[in-house]
């Protein structure tokens, strides 16, 4: 699949920039993005492959725009979607609770 993520020896978009010491997560959301899709794998409904396209299965420009975690949290939303876990309506709202600080 060539796509934005597939952009391996490609000229123009500077140098990777690594961070000293850096954490495996910066925010706690971060953490519950990878559990989340960790432990979803559980229920066998998709494999380390579906979930990987999952994430890089989108618009070029979202994926060069978001950061690491949130092409995690893309992918694990469009799988609970595609596989009739939740709907994209469900999802926005507890994004519209959250933003609110509801729970």
């Amino acid at each position: 699949m060539n796509g934005a993520h597939d952009m391996g020896g490609m000229d123009g978009f500077g140098p990777v920039e690594r961070e000293a010491d850096a954490p495996i997560f910066h925010d706690e959301w971060e953490r519950r993005a990878f559990a989340l899709t960790v432990a979803m794998g559980f229920y066998g409904l998709w494999n380390i492959d579906i979930s990987r396209y999952a994430r890089e299965n989108r618009d070029p420009l979202g994926y060069l725009r978001d950061s690491y975690y949130e092409r995690w949290l893309y992918g694990l939303e469009s799988l609970l979607e595609q596989n009739g876990l939740v709907s994209r309506e469900e999802i926005a709202a507890r994004m519209a609770e959250l933003a609110e600080g509801v729970g």
